[in-house]
């Protein structure tokens, strides 16, 4: 955990071994009688912060009941539960699509879940899940598609037919990982654009991207989950949701919590949910989540004043395709929001893909519902965990990666004859050779049909048909990654670089192809 994080969240943990008589000094209750009685004094959290800076912690504690936060961003462990009545005949459905985007069949005969990440057998990478569920919570039509084995009950087998949310017995978002704590910065160190659910990262350090509210984030202004838990009311999108537990890969000891959420779709604004695509790499569904922290003590004022600068992040290089991918430095939320990052001793820009302005929206949305005595908060039944842990998955079987078939690369120089180099690739019986530089970094390559086809035409020096732009794998790259890159690229070869682009050995075609008829790799 990053130093000044783990200082901000020890901080609170400290606040709360203050006495009983703090600690109770204003409830819950309390806060919603005067909720009733139109007299509760509620801030934005960016208000409230600048009321600690401006006159301290005991008067913004005297001052202010409650306090509204909010996030919105693209949030893929999503999506909504849906009945939609029997049919007469009934039918128990066994696979079904809406908008021809696959929706799952996890219970009864006409129970479905529509998750925000399935994409449109007919528009892949365009529609998918999370524009289902806009265009319903728009009240827009869709278009229902099922099948069905037919059993003596349920003897239909296939159904077609058109619903709005009115149609709908049951429309409940349900979500289960939403509201990250924060989220990594990406970049990418390849040399190659690759296309994340962190957005577009171009090659070799060029951009980065980040998400997350920093501040506003309803979990970073109450790091140890003091007011937040099973149970606790919520802004969802624009309608009333919960709280109904920690999310998936709750990991609070890197500053890393999700929560888990519901929430009636059929009350939720448009305004405040859409449906997404990241290029080249899937749909996603944006939810707006706003969460009041009421201000029971002292020690959730000194939470709540957290600013930017002090919530860290690491910056990591996704050019890397494993689950631990390497650390480059650290950075925090101000920083990230100022729109240049230093990676490798260079500024580089770096750009949200969630929206602050939305979180804004949200924050002010909530706080008004609460001012207007629309929103009441609930004390959670069970608090968040504190010492959860996202475990990683057993090595799976038949994995193989870049390092278990690379082999050493034959190289050349670029001012080397082409005599020398074609006698070089006919004695050593191989098809390409890697060209480096002085240092030995990668700097293009040859293959044996250069060759040939520069000697038919009469080409006299190796840089005229060198190939520069070439594409080089890792050796700690998973070998379904480096082959997919062959294919997509139409080539037989992939240079293997260290971080430094110096050449230590190569892959080709050939290699993977012994592998797999082996029966090492599946």
């Amino acid at each position: 955990m990053n130093k000044g994080y783990q200082s901000l969240f020890k901080e609170g943990k400290d606040l709360n071994k203050k006495s009983s008589v703090e600690r109770s000094a204003r409830t819950i209750e309390e806060i919603n009688e005067k909720i009733r009685n139109g007299d509760v004094q509620v801030l934005s959290v960016s208000e409230m912060k600048e009321l600690v800076e401006s006159s301290g912690v005991q008067v913004a504690f005297k001052d202010v009941d409650v306090i509204t936060t909010g996030t919105f961003g693209a949030m893929c462990s999503s999506g909504a539960v849906i009945n939609i009545g029997h049919a007469d005949p009934p039918i128990k459905i066994e696979k079904a699509w809406i908008n021809d985007v696959p929706v799952s069949h996890p219970g009864a005969a006409v129970d479905l879940y529509i998750g925000a990440t399935q994409m449109s057998e007919t528009q892949p990478f365009e529609y998918g899940g999370g524009h289902v569920i806009e265009d319903l919570i728009k009240g827009k039509e869709v278009e229902l598609r099922a099948t069905a084995y037919g059993t003596d009950c349920y003897p239909r087998t296939k159904l077609e037919v058109t619903l709005t949310k009115d149609d709908l017995n049951q429309f409940q978002m349900l979500n289960f990982r939403n509201g990250y704590q924060r989220y990594a910065c990406a970049t990418n160190g390849r040399d190659e654009t690759i296309y994340t659910y962190m957005g577009k990262l171009l090659p070799k350090y060029r951009n980065s991207t980040y998400s997350g509210s920093g501040e506003l984030n309803p979990l970073s202004n109450d790091p140890d989950y003091e007011t937040i838990g099973l149970g606790t009311r919520i802004f969802l999108n624009g309608g009333v949701g919960y709280v109904i537990g920690e999310g998936t890969q709750h990991s609070p000891g890197n500053g890393f919590g999700t929560i888990m959420v519901k929430g009636d779709a059929k009350a939720m604004d448009p305004k405040f949910i859409r449906g997404a695509t990241f290029t080249n790499y899937g749909t996603t569904l944006y939810n707006g989540i706003g969460i009041p922290i009421p201000i029971l003590n002292e020690g959730i004022v000194h939470k709540v004043a957290v600013r930017d600068e002090d919530i860290y992040t690491n910056i990591v290089d996704y050019g890397v395709p494993r689950r631990d991918r390497p650390t480059l430095g650290t950075v925090n939320y101000k920083t990230l929001k100022s729109g240049r990052v230093t990676i490798d001793d260079r500024s580089v820009k770096v750009s949200s893909v969630s929206s602050l302005k939305k979180a804004y929206a949200i924050s002010e949305t909530l706080k008004e519902w609460i001012a207007e005595g629309r929103f009441y908060l609930t004390a959670p039944i069970e608090r968040l965990p504190t010492d959860s842990v996202a475990n990683p998955m057993r090595k799976p079987k038949g994995l193989a990666f870049v390092e278990d078939v690379v082999h050493d690369a034959v190289t050349c120089t670029e001012d080397e004859e082409i005599e020398e180099v074609a006698r070089r690739l006919i004695n050593r019986n191989i098809n390409h050779l890697v060209v480096v530089d002085a240092e030995g970094k990668l700097s293009g390559i040859v293959t044996s049909w250069d060759v040939t086809k520069s000697i038919a035409n009469g080409k006299g020096a190796l840089s005229d048909f060198i190939v520069k732009d070439v594409h080089s794998a890792s050796l700690n790259e998973p070998l379904e990654t480096a082959l997919r890159r062959m294919t997509e690229h139409n080539i037989s070869a992939l240079p293997v670089t260290d971080g430094e682009g110096r050449v230590t050995g190569i892959v080709t075609s050939e290699d993977i192809s012994k592998l797999l008829g082996g029966g090492r790799f599946g």
